[in-house]
């Protein structure tokens, strides 16, 4: 998960409000998209449904909560919109690596993982919209990520299976080769606490493609349950993996391989073959969508050392970006300083950008692997950092959390912890516009 669970975060620093200005739009990114994401975020209190908050602790909570007149099945939340001029489509995929066994249980013999693909769809008509998470992951998220993974976040109130995204379930892709961008997430978090900024991707001409990483994530839902585990299989992890270096070791290489599994997939998806477990229907063109020429990767957290790794490991990736991830292993022993994972250790000649905020409590910690990165210089190499935030930031939980604080369901303090105090209607469309504007620059969709 994320530094704020598994990967080891506390208390974010309560920066000045963040004022950076995201620059000048990159061709192919007009300035009126990146303004217009500041009014498609307008998350306000007055646009939010209300909780029922029996459980959800402080009695002026509960009171100001039970005024708005709660709902019984909790808060319902919504994702900011995105701004780009595509509808999108989306669909999930099951595959399975029958070459590698699952590197945290010992009785999974194949290794499995989940993804998501969204892309610009050609029409939406007659198609659903796709609910942020699964129903059965919904219910381990609110029993398990919000006790443990995220203790800031409130543990009843909320109806987490409510949230929709903007995407239409198996709706036609256009017949445009794009190119492919992967996410992976923080250490814990599933894939769909990735959707907003996947979305925004998509809907400026991305195919994009979140991934989820079983075992590591808090939660993975699956089509259907086998002899090995069950439909939903929760993490294996207990405690922070920085901890342990033998952990933080296997969790970053697997991720790395999952990613480079995951495009050996997409290649068979792109060659009309499809790599689905259980064979479900394709949205009508998604292969030829794929443009596997040009593929990027982003992640965050331990994702976004996953991102930087498998951008050095494997050259079918054109560029990459770190939201927030250590460049370096933990140190074996007290005292010592942690090895250098390659890519900080060598550099890379592909482009990699180092997203940042001023309250990520190990900051002093990061910034010896970044900066030796850094130091190599090299194409397209960069650094950027978002003021007035913490590691949350990069997630969906920029435009949640300041919902659960209005809602009552979230103390100012655990909303500074998770994501800063910075506000949705900047952090939002600021993140989104370092990560659209670095990707148009250098794998530009048509």
């Amino acid at each position: 998960m994320s530094h704020g669970g598994l990967d080891g975060g506390e208390r974010s620093g309560r920066g000045r409000s963040a004022r950076e200005s995201p620059g000048p739009a990159p061709a192919g990114v007009t300035r009126r998209a990146v303004t217009g994401a500041l009014a498609a975020t307008g998350l306000t209190a007055a646009g939010l449904t209300a909780a029922g908050l029996a459980a959800a602790g402080g009695g002026v909570a509960r009171a100001r909560a039970a005024e708005r007149g709660a709902p019984s099945g909790g808060l319902r939340l919504r994702l900011p919109a995105p701004t780009g001029p595509h509808r999108i489509g989306v669909t999930t995929l099951h595959l399975a690596d029958r070459s590698r066994r699952d590197p945290w249980q010992a009785g999974i013999p194949v290794r499995e993982v989940m993804v998501t693909v969204f892309h610009p769809a050609r029409t939406v008509r007659g198609r659903s919209v796709a609910p942020q998470m699964a129903r059965e992951a919904a219910e381990v998220f609110g029993e398990f990520d919000t006790a443990v993974l995220h203790p800031e976040l409130p543990t009843s109130g909320v109806d987490w299976s409510a949230t929709r995204t903007h995407a239409y379930s198996g709706a036609p892709a256009q017949a445009v080769r794009r190119p492919v961008l992967l996410y992976s997430p923080g250490g814990g978090d599933p894939r769909t606490m990735g959707t907003s900024l996947a979305e925004e991707l998509a809907g400026h001409g991305w195919v994009v493609v979140t991934v989820d990483h079983p075992g590591d994530a808090g939660e993975v839902a699956f089509p259907a349950a086998t002899p090995h585990r069950g439909r939903v299989r929760r993490t294996d992890l207990r405690g922070n993996p920085r901890s342990d270096p033998g952990v933080f070791r296997t969790a970053i290489g697997t991720r790395v391989a999952d990613l480079r599994f995951v495009l050996d997939r997409l290649e068979d998806l792109a060659a009309g073959r499809n790599p689905d477990v259980p064979g479900r229907a394709l949205p009508e063109g998604l292969g030829g969508a794929l443009d596997l020429g040009r593929v990027g990767v982003y992640g965050h957290s331990a994702g976004g050392t996953c991102a930087a790794q498998a951008l050095y490991e494997d050259r079918r990736i054109g560029a990459a970006v770190n939201l927030e991830g250590f460049l370096d292993h933990p140190p074996e022993r007290p005292g010592e300083e942690g090895a250098l994972f390659p890519v900080a250790r060598y550099g890379v000649d592909r482009p990699l950008l180092l997203v940042g905020t001023d309250g990520f409590p190990h900051r002093g910690e990061l910034e010896r692997s970044w900066s030796a990165m850094l130091a190599h210089g090299g194409p397209g190499t960069g650094r950027r950092q978002l003021a007035g935030a913490t590691h949350g930031v990069f997630t969906d939980y920029a435009a949640l959390a300041p919902q659960l604080e209005a809602a009552g369901l979230m103390s100012a303090g655990d909303r500074r912890k998770l994501v800063g105090a910075v506000g949705p209607r900047q952090s939002v469309p600021w993140v989104r516009h370092q990560v659209l504007s670095f990707f148009a620059r250098h794998l530009p969709a048509p």
